[in-house]
């Protein structure tokens, strides 16, 4: 068991929260079929973590923006149907910052979907909305792997970028949690250690998933307690 202590808590949404996959692959299976793209799955895990403002306008080459934003619109309808879920120990810890009035604004969540896609994700699994409000893609210029992301966060969250753990599954977003001066917890839901630490990818702490991450508020920090 290992303790550390953080200001704010900055959580990335899909892979991390819920799990979208199912629905990711059938978007992904009919842009592929639409752009002539190839294997829907290994396009979703090489472009995983990214912005998908970014994803669709370099995989598919959408150069009209115009063009581009309705694309993104009806890639994430079809995410969407498709019914994300949430992952293990996210509601449960979710839900305990929420309830506890000194907490509520201490956490946020950053993600690379929009801010069409992300709420209605949240709220189809049941995970509540930070109080601090949601950094999403239409928020940012660089998405991850810039720190841009989780800057905004700590920003959000009245908290120095230094004093926050970013809590993390793809290597885009551990390094922009990395790059942005933050302590990185990766949860290997969506990849393993190994790949994680393969692909460049250097995380402060490691865990399964949420279920092994304990949170209690001490008056001015937060104390996590992290089961490897």
């Amino acid at each position: 068991m290992q303790k550390i202590y953080a200001d704010a808590l900055l959580f990335d949404m899909d892979g991390t929260l819920i799990d979208s996959t199912p629905g990711l692959i059938e978007a992904w299976r009919t842009f592929c079929k639409d752009y002539n793209l190839g294997d829907p799955a290994a396009v979703a895990h090489a472009t995983h973590g990214r912005r998908l403002y970014d994803t669709l306008r370099d995989v598919c080459s959408i150069e009209d923006e115009e063009k581009l934003l309705s694309e993104i619109d009806r890639f994430e309808e079809e995410v969407i149907q498709g019914g994300p879920v949430a992952l293990p120990g996210a509601v449960e810890l979710l839900s305990q910052l929420n309830s506890d009035g000194l907490t509520r604004d201490k956490w946020t969540i950053v993600t690379s979907a929009t801010n069409y896609y992300a709420p209605r994700a949240l709220k189809r699994c049941g995970i509540p909305l930070p109080q601090a409000g949601l950094v999403t893609s239409n928020d940012v210029t660089n998405g991850k792997p810039h720190p841009e992301p989780y800057l905004i966060g700590a920003s959000m969250c009245n908290a120095e970028p230094t004093k926050c753990l970013v809590v993390e599954d793809a290597v885009s977003g551990l390094n922009a949690g990395r790059n942005s001066g933050a302590k990185t917890l990766a949860v290997c839901t969506s990849t393993t250690k190994d790949s994680l630490l393969a692909a460049g990818a250097k995380p402060d702490f490691v865990v399964a998933d949420l279920t092994s991450v304990q949170v209690k508020w001490m008056g001015d920090a937060f104390e996590i307690s992290i089961s490897e």
